[in-house]
């Protein structure tokens, strides 16, 4: 009996281990990214041609950076909180905040990218001023990116925003409209495609770029260009946060070789934010 007793102990004394070495291997497998292959998501244009551009220097080290491209700004926060992205490159600090917020998202910044500053463009008209009654301008309608736009066009003096409004306000959160502008609300990507059809619109660098559209050529308002306070961030999920494979992307990211890259290419419509 005693040889027996002891048997089962040592048993499951082994077993106690063995779940506990196996439990703390899962834990680093499910922590790490791959070191040498990461999938990176982007919106079209500049982020897409950036990230290619730190892709191409990742190479030379041995690291694969897969870029996959998508048409809107929801798409990649929700692939990469599930698992299908790696990280990703598109959004602005406070618009990552909102989503994670609003949807319990397990993801973080990871660092900072490049500032867009949003413009103002218009087929119709030179200058906000020249809006008459009743015209149509339109706004992204996704969260943060509608309420910057909204901002932009109070600081024009076109409409008044309600007091105390967050991230989330709306065209229903204008307080004094005196043109009786009417704000058409659209996905941020499909503003360019519809700018024919209204007397203007707030769109976001990215998109106007595909659309040949840039801040010092055509755009009647905008952002200021310099310290920007709407930078965009690279984002991952929050456990990967700090693996290796992340920090050797900022260094990528951060290069001088980058910045060179962002000045020449965009020429001050997109700026670097480090």
């Amino acid at each position: 009996m005693k040889k027996l007793s002891k048997g089962i102990v040592l048993s499951v004394a082994l077993f106690a281990v063995s779940g506990l070495l196996a439990g703390c291997g899962s834990k680093g497998e499910a922590k790490q990214l791959d070191q040498k292959k990461v999938t990176i998501g982007v919106t079209s244009g500049p982020h897409q041609e950036i990230m290619e551009e730190v892709a191409k220097q990742a190479k030379k080290d041995g690291i694969e950076l897969t870029v996959k491209s998508f048409d809107d700004y929801n798409t990649p926060n929700t692939a990469l909180n599930d698992g299908d992205l790696d990280g990703n490159s598109y959004q602005t600090l406070s618009f990552l905040k909102q989503q994670v917020k609003d949807k319990d998202y397990q993801i973080s910044s990871a660092f900072k990218t490049v500032a867009f500053p949003l413009g103002v463009y218009s087929k119709k008209i030179s200058d906000l001023s020249k809006l008459q009654l009743g015209d149509k301008v339109g706004v992204p309608n996704d969260p943060t990116n509608e309420f910057r736009a909204l901002k932009l066009l109070e600081k024009a003096g076109v409409l008044k925003l309600k007091a105390g409004v967050n991230v989330k306000a709306t065209k229903n959160d204008i307080a004094e409209n005196p043109k009786k502008i009417e704000i058409v609300e659209l996905e941020a990507s499909q503003i360019p495609s519809q700018l024919g059809e209204l007397a203007a619109a707030t769109i976001n660098t990215n998109f106007a770029f595909g659309a040949g559209l840039t801040i010092n050529d055509d755009a009647i308002y905008h952002e200021p260009l310099e310290n920007n306070p709407n930078y965009n961030v690279f984002a991952v999920r929050t456990k990967n946060k700090d693996d290796k494979v992340i920090k050797e992307i900022e260094k990528y990211y951060h290069s001088a070789e980058t910045k060179k890259f962002i000045e020449k290419k965009f020429k001050g419509s997109v700026v670097p934010a480090f």
